[in-house]
């Protein structure tokens, strides 16, 4: 079976989470789009983790952990990861990139900063890991691919040419930047080459050939629907496809075969990041949801900036699920809300003065207001229970207000932040 855990919102869902409780009955996990600018924390009894662009399997032995096709691959971060899971005691994981992924180059880190400080207050919030100029790249077909550093000397020399001539108009002309030079360019592709070796493979034939013996492959996306390019808050969305059907192209394997998509619902908001944010809150009622969030408080993990913060928002919710072709919803953080004596659950927009049940593109979102609805907290620590029956009443009413708002069976409750800290339904 193929199984995608994706986001259904802004991302920090808790999808590392997910992925790797989930990978314990997996095969394989494959991280199918997105970069190193990920940030999914995991807790296990190595420790507390942020992995940016490995999978969230490479804690099991059991598992292969593919870069798919489909990722903006770091080599730096890559081998900078890998170095530090093993410098904390985890064993060095079973590990492979596609050849057909493509290379984050140090230009592409240098380009996605000169624009964001081009751009000043209009700037997109980016992390400056260079994702955005990496993708364009690869949609403009001057991107390096894997495979490209095996290629003849000659040969790849005449490609550094053919993007340098690009690349350098931009750097001399309009970030007034020093130009790019075709020796540090191959000097540094022969770097990678050596760097990721021993780990490059055909990951197209090994997930095929997977599929066919019946192996559980666990597809893992980064951010949420709301940031996709084509469904989420354009323009201030990522590069890349966050939604699982993605990741037949991301990891190269059939559409069809993709059986359960498990989408992750935060039990409350939080975006890293500009764009539209319909429940956001502020102030001192920010502050303390953000204090108490997450696994030690809502704060980016690759940026560490402070997370915009808001309350559960059941209409993007809603549209996020339907985006991602939900199967199972797993519903993070409920722990987070037990200091609250009322929690209040956006379950509508006010558009233009008339009420709205539907996500609207981003030009009507600028113009739309939350219709809020108060549901009764249950004020106590509800870490540690794993029945669901165990739960207080009021937090089983609040899971089952969004499960029947959102329309797909909550099937994952997570209170608490560590691997077993899991409710199943």
């Amino acid at each position: 079976m193929v199984k995608a855990i994706v986001g259904a919102c802004w991302g920090d869902e808790g999808k590392g989470k997910i992925t790797d409780a989930e990978a314990a009955r997996s095969d394989i996990v494959v991280r199918f789009q997105g970069g190193s600018n990920a940030g999914h924390t995991i807790i296990n009894h190595y420790g507390k983790f942020a992995l940016h662009q490995l999978p969230s399997g490479v804690f099991y032995d059991h598992i292969t952990n593919v870069i798919g096709n489909g990722v903006a691959f770091s080599v730096e971060n890559f081998i900078k990861e890998i170095s530090s899971l093993e410098e904390r005691g985890v064993p060095k994981p079973h590990i492979v990139v596609s050849d057909r992924a493509q290379i984050v180059m140090p230009y592409h880190v240098a380009q996605d900063t000169y624009e964001e400080a081009r751009l000043s207050s209009k700037s997109f919030g980016s992390t400056k890991s260079g994702i955005a100029p990496f993708y364009s790249d690869k949609y403009a077909k001057i991107g390096f691919q894997v495979s490209d550093l095996f290629s003849d000397k000659e040969e790849l020399y005449e490609k550094i040419d053919h993007v340098l001539g690009i690349k350098n108009v931009l750097f001399r002309e309009l970030y007034h930047q020093p130009e790019l030079k075709a020796d540090d360019v191959y000097n540094k592709l022969m770097e990678y080459k050596e760097a990721i070796a021993p780990y490059v493979a055909d990951t197209f034939t090994l997930l095929h050939t997977a599929v066919k013996e019946g192996k559980n492959i666990l597809l893992e996306g980064q951010l949420g629907s709301l940031k996709d390019p084509d469904f989420g808050i354009y323009p201030m969305v990522t590069s890349s496809s966050t939604l699982a059907g993605y990741g037949a192209v991301g990891a190269g394997i059939p559409p069809y075969e993709i059986k359960e998509v498990i989408t992750v619902v935060k039990a409350y908001s939080s975006a890293v990041g500009a764009g539209e944010f319909v429940s956001e809150i502020f102030g001192s009622e920010a502050d303390e949801l953000r204090r108490r969030g997450g696994d030690g408080g809502e704060f980016g993990a690759t940026t560490g900036r402070p997370r915009r913060m808001g309350w559960l928002d059941l209409v993007a919710s809603r549209y996020g699920c339907q985006a991602q072709g939900a199967t199972c919803v797993a519903f993070t953080v409920l722990d987070v809300l037990g200091y609250l004596d009322e929690i209040p659950v956006c379950v509508a927009y006010e558009l233009d003065g008339k009420r709205i049940d539907y996500f609207p593109p981003t030009s009507q979102l600028k113009r739309c207001k939350p219709i809020l609805e108060v549901l009764p907290g249950w004020k106590c620590d509800i870490r540690g229970i794993r029945r669901y029956e165990d739960l207080p009443e009021n937090a089983r009413k609040y899971v089952e207000f969004a499960e029947k708002a959102i329309g797909v069976h909550f099937g994952i409750v997570s209170n608490g932040p560590a691997r077993d800290e899991v409710i199943y339904r």
